[in-house]
């Protein structure tokens, strides 16, 4: 499948600030793709240059065959089949449900037949057919949200584009609104581009996620892949908890850290002197009593400095005798004091050797 939004050397400044760094980025027809990181790292900016808020400084941002946006000309919002959410929900209290979402469709003057089968239509799609005759001061965070997400995509955009929808919900709502997010683009096959800063939300709802820091994409992939196979010690440590042990690449697979040399899987291509980390999930990390781990690779010595007890498991933090600190996570059933002596056990297979 071809791709249907294509960013090419995208770039946007702010007098001396860079915002969006020069970034390549496609979508394919039918994606869902998330923009994750923290503040500041140029996502919503990104989303903004793609609805037709703003001009870009380089670069081309291209749907189809078609130049939406570059230094020299911008095709305005509303000609660009896109629909935009925002944080807030942005419906009108003084207009039902109904007239809620049939608002796009009387602005394109819509004959009132095909108008009210579309309507009710797209509120069956968000399972707001009961709810239709209510005002929003009447519904819920997540009913609201519904609305607003019924709103745009009633009038059949090529595009839908989320700016953090779900920021205002609270934590219970976030999440029942994450699957009904994915079970809506799973029913209407509509091509989204969802803006967020939280892992979890990017990790339910998209296809593939794009994390971004400092106006730069450092990865696209998988929810999966950005997870188990991280290739930047950014990403590594931004989705998700990891532990990060910095070294040299001695050779592929092997690195010089201040806790001795570690053997990791290996896939950067960097050649030997290269300042790179090896990442390791906790739950991927070992801990028995000094002694009775295997002898088979990366096992070190070390002293318990902290363990928390959390019910579904029990959270260490070990001081590695050679230096340096690891946390692991084992079962709730395992009992080491602070301040015994144990074996610490990193699997070959669970370290990554990443780029700094």
């Amino acid at each position: 499948m071809s791709a249907l939004i294509s960013i090419r050397g995208l770039r946007k400044a702010y007098g001396e600030s860079v915002a969006v760094n020069g970034i390549d980025l496609e979508v394919e027809g039918g994606e869902v793709m998330a923009l994750l990181g923290p503040s500041g790292c140029g996502k919503t900016t990104t989303l903004q240059l793609l609805a037709g808020f703003l001009r870009p400084d380089a670069g081309e941002i291209r749907v189809g065959e078609r130049v939406l946006s570059s230094p020299r000309s911008v095709v305005p919002p509303e000609r660009r089949q896109m629909s935009l959410i925002f944080q807030s929900y942005a419906v009108w209290p003084h207009k039902t449900v109904r007239q809620n979402v049939a608002f796009g469709l009387q602005v394109r003057r819509t004959p009132r037949a095909e108008l009210a089968r579309q309507v009710e239509a797209v509120l069956k799609t968000v399972r707001l057919e009961r709810l239709a005759d209510r005002y929003p001061a009447e519904l819920s965070g997540g009913q609201q949200q519904r609305v607003a997400l019924a709103r745009a995509i009633v009038v059949q955009p090529q595009i839908l584009l989320l700016d953090e929808p779900l920021s205002n919900l609270d934590a219970n709502l976030r999440e029942e609104m994450r699957f009904e997010i994915r079970r809506l683009h799973d029913q209407t096959g509509i091509t989204m581009v969802y803006v967020t800063h939280d892992q979890a939300e990017a990790m339910v709802t998209a296809d593939r996620i794009a994390v971004m820091n400092q106006g730069r994409i450092e990865q696209v992939a998988t929810p999966y892949e950005v997870y188990e196979r991280p290739t930047t010690q950014f990403v590594a440590a931004f989705i998700g908890r990891t532990n990060t042990l910095e070294g040299t690449l001695l050779a592929p697979g092997e690195v010089a850290t201040a806790g001795g040399r570690l053997r990791a899987v290996d896939e950067t291509g960097c050649p030997p002197g290269t300042p790179v980390a090896v990442c390791i999930r906790p739950h991927h990390v070992q801990v028995a009593e000094a002694g009775l781990a295997p002898p088979n690779g990366n096992h070190f010595r070390g002293r318990v400095l902290r363990s928390a007890y959390l019910g579904e498991a029990r959270d260490y933090q070990v001081e590695l005798e050679a230096g340096g600190r690891v946390r692991a996570t084992a079962p709730p059933t395992s009992d080491l004091p602070v301040g015994s002596e144990v074996t610490v056990q990193l699997p070959v297979e669970r370290c990554r050797v990443v780029t700094r």
